[in-house]
């Protein structure tokens, strides 16, 4: 397999996305660009208004969603444009034109919060029976409302609106030092061969067989992290910083706080993940003992926690035959969701495989006018399969809320983002169990299945309690400093992995390498949204009919209520510990039976 990372220009048309369907041309984004810069003014005039009459207060919220629909489509054309090569300084020019759009109207728009607050109880009901229409901006009527005592005055609100592009700047500048400027020497195997080494191939090269190539790739990698940990510290320390003002600014106890009440989930939601992991660590701890004795190492370095224990069982999946089996995978949730699926494949929503400067990682896009966009970095291996069918969840997702939700409630909340992508990874791997008899195959789906628990559950759950620790170090006046950083690494590393792990140094400097981070608070939801994943999938699996259309209420559900709410009309709640406790559970069972099937 050719492994050499081609120019953007070289790669093929057909594994590109298409974002023609956005905006024909740069030149057709820049007149749009023109053209929602001059509405500032169309925003000032509903200044002073809104609490006058049911009718202005409709035509305001009609303009916000028309804002909203050119907005999303204005960012998201330049943001896939900017990461599609990071290094292109046009692209990067042209998102950040977006951003200061994006921006200026926010800042233009901060009257609208005050005044929709300031309006009463009485008036505002006497406007739902005049206007009937507005009923249709009830829940955003809400959302705005229910934060009254962390609501500013209008000229602190246009401040805060305005400080938002300088807010934005700690992860701008650490995707650019990740994804553009951080360069990796090669890397050599146990035969001498060479191999690239870029934050795309770092896994991919970890789970390979050869254990010198693992160590090297281990090595060398953080040993370029370690000679840049200071200026990402400095990026954290700043990041958690504004996160810091924000909160206070807006009367908050902690940064916790801030970030979970935007999408409506409690904090003991957080919190009481952490302790629920905490108390299944033993699953975790007997996982660990059996990849050492399985790999017969003396001693089990980080280097050798993403290789397969079924060495030779791990497959070569090309992208066309991945695309296959998520159809087939997925074909219980009906004729209408495969068929969407076939349409992102075959009409180019789907950036398939890296090239130099190239954004790192997956993701949605989110931006659902005319339809989601995905961005892969695809290798033809199991892993990126999975990878396929977790962010064409994603897109989904966004596709029902849209098509199913007016504008003001169609953008659903993070802590349900994760788990229809994860829905569609179990639902997979339940497939291919169901499809294999072969032994070592079944061992070898099995181990892949366990490291999808220890990734997306023990891991992400680490990286949330890292987290909530920098946001407590920050409260405390503390500074996020590369030193403190590792230190506190290091610790977590060692209680979530165990005894029978080496936790090596350059583990410590792990943090450096993880975008999510910047992303307040993001992450605890990838082990959350992967319990209730597991719940639902198994009702699907085997309730049939009535479960698949109560999971389709929910991806078409948006944000029209809580995500609490939402979560209990497909089944699951998450108000209760049970779905995290009942997921790890099922981790300990498949340690058992992978213990079985290979002794």
């Amino acid at each position: 397999m050719n492994t050499t990372i081609p120019e953007r220009k070289d790669v093929p048309r057909e594994f590109t996305w298409d974002l023609s369907d956005i905006f024909p041309s740069d030149q057709a984004w820049l007149a749009e660009y023109e053209a929602l810069n001059a509405c500032a003014e169309t925003l000032n005039a509903f200044r002073g208004t809104l609490g006058q009459s049911a009718e202005n207060l409709l035509r305001w919220y009609r303009l916000d969603d028309a804002l909203s629909v050119r907005l999303e489509k204005l960012y998201g054309y330049a943001n896939c444009k900017g990461d599609e090569d990071t290094s292109n300084s046009f692209y990067q020019d042209m998102r950040a034109k977006a951003v200061s759009t994006l921006v200026a109207i926010q800042s233009a728009a901060s009257f609208a919060t005050p005044e929709i607050m300031a309006i009463d109880d009485d008036t505002l009901n006497l406007f739902y029976t005049a206007q009937p229409a507005l009923n249709a901006y009830r829940r955003s009527i809400y959302q705005i409302r229910r934060r009254r005592e962390h609501i500013l005055t209008p000229a602190e609100e246009k401040l805060l609106s305005a400080a938002g592009e300088m807010a934005d700047a700690p992860d701008r500048i650490g995707s650019t030092l990740r994804d553009a400027d951080m360069i990796f020497p090669d890397v050599t195997d146990s035969r001498g061969a060479s191999h690239q080494l870029t934050d795309g191939t770092f896994v991919p090269l970890l789970m390979r067989e050869d254990r010198v190539l693992r160590k090297n790739t281990f090595d060398t990698y953080y040993a370029r992290m370690g000679e840049l940990k200071n200026t990402i510290a400095a990026t954290l320390d700043a990041q958690f910083k504004q996160l810091k003002f924000f909160a206070s600014a807006r009367h908050y106890d902690s940064t916790l706080q801030r970030a979970l009440d935007g999408t409506e989930v409690p904090v003991p939601v957080y919190l009481n993940l952490i302790d629920a992991v905490h108390g299944n660590l033993d699953k975790m701890y007997r996982y660990v003992a059996l990849r050492k004795k399985i790999l017969g190492v003396e001693d089990l370095h980080m280097y050798d926690v993403y290789t397969p224990i079924v060495a030779d069982a791990d497959p070569v999946i090309p992208y066309e035959q991945a695309k296959e089996t998520v159809l087939e995978a997925l074909s219980v949730l009906g004729e209408d969701y495969t068929d969407l699926l076939k349409q992102g494949f075959d009409h180019r929503w789907i950036d398939v495989y890296e090239n130099i400067g190239k954004r790192g990682g997956a993701y949605s896009s989110g931006n659902s006018y005319p339809h989601p966009y995905v961005l892969l970095n695809h290798k033809d291996n199991l892993d990126s399969q999975f990878t396929l069918a977790h962010e064409m969840g994603h897109a989904l997702h966004s596709y029902h809320s849209c098509k199913h939700q007016p504008t003001n409630t169609a953008d659903y909340v993070i802590f349900v983002a994760e788990v229809a992508s994860t829905c569609n990874e179990v639902l997979l791997m339940r497939h291919l169990l169901e499809k294999t008899t072969d032994k070592k195959e079944r061992a070898y789906l099995i181990n892949h299945f366990l490291d999808q628990f220890k990734g997306t559950v023990y891991r992400q759950t680490m990286f949330a309690e890292f987290e909530l620790q920098m946001g407590q170090m920050v409260e405390r006046g503390e500074a996020l400093t590369a030193d403190a950083l590792c230190e506190k690494y290091l610790a977590l590393n060692k209680l979530y992995f165990g005894p029978d792990m080496i936790s090596d140094p350059e583990i410590a400097l792990e943090w450096a390498r993880i975008p999510h981070f910047f992303y307040n608070y993001y992450v605890f939801q990838y082990a959350t949204g992967f319990s209730a994943a597991v719940a639902i999938a198994n009702r699907i699996l085997t309730e049939g009919e009535s479960a698949v259309a109560d999971y389709k209420r929910f991806l078409s559900g948006g944000c029209s209520t809580d995500p609490i709410s939402l979560l209990k009309i497909a089944g699951v709640d998450m108000s209760s510990p049970d779905p995290v406790n009942s997921a790890l559970h099922l981790f300990g069972e498949l340690v058992d039976e992978l213990e079985t099937l290979l002794a």
